[in-house]
């Protein structure tokens, strides 16, 4: 058995990987993220589109990487407008089937303490919020495609259906700091509060309220 680090946050004098698919993600070797992904039909098109043009006319104006301030100001207009449309539960919000629900959850667990470290994540009936740090050797697009890609055909055979489940893309945010660490968790928490067949889960140091590599979890 070997135990893993202290939690990594970022770190602005190190490297920044940067790709783009749809939107941008920000990657640091190791790091700790907090990520949301969601069903294919989740949000309606024309709020999306809205949202996109104004996200597009913003940034130009606001080009990145951002500091802390520009940071925090971005997920006020946007973030969270994108969470408040994914709360009113539009679409069939497939995750609602318990079979379903219950295959995503033991598939993010799977490679847990290996490929990743899951501190906190919960499934919501059209979206997943998790809290998660990857293993030096990991990328977060190669994790999170493995995790749609078995989880779709999964879902599909289930409820024997075919065609898209996720939407493609993906929402990341690094994680700062250990405030901004505990505002992640308390936010997946209050999640699950609000809808009852959500799947909370917690790892032991979360629960305990324990600070980020306080206590160094255990790994195969």
């Amino acid at each position: 058995m070997s135990t893993w680090p202290a939690i990594r946050f970022l770190h602005a004098g190190a490297d920044i990987r940067h790709t783009l698919n749809r939107l941008p993600h920000w990657q640091q070797e190791g790091a700790c993220y907090f990520l949301t992904f969601r069903l294919a039909d989740s949000l309606p098109s024309t709020l999306l589109n809205q949202w996109r043009d104004e996200r597009t006319r913003w940034m130009a104006f606001h080009p990145q990487p951002w500091d802390e301030k520009t940071e925090l100001t971005y997920h006020r207009r946007f973030s969270t407008r994108i969470d408040h449309w994914l709360d009113a539960a539009h679409g069939e919000c497939r995750l609602r089937h318990p079979e379903v629900s219950r295959m995503v959850a033991k598939a993010l667990r799977h490679y847990d303490r290996g490929r990743y470290l899951l501190h906190s994540s919960v499934i919501m009936p059209n979206h997943v919020h998790l809290l998660v740090s990857l293993a030096p050797d990991r990328t977060l697009e190669h994790i999170v495609t493995s995790w749609k890609s078995f989880t779709a055909v999964q879902a599909n055979r289930i409820q024997g259906r075919s065609g898209p489940f996720w939407q493609r893309d993906y929402f990341d945010r690094l994680i700062r700091h250990h405030r901004h660490f505990g505002n992640v968790v308390r936010y997946i928490r209050k999640n699950s509060v609000s809808d009852s067949r959500s799947h909370l889960y917690e790892a032991e140091w979360v629960k305990e309220g324990l600070p980020p590599g306080a206590r160094s979890p255990k790994a195969p």
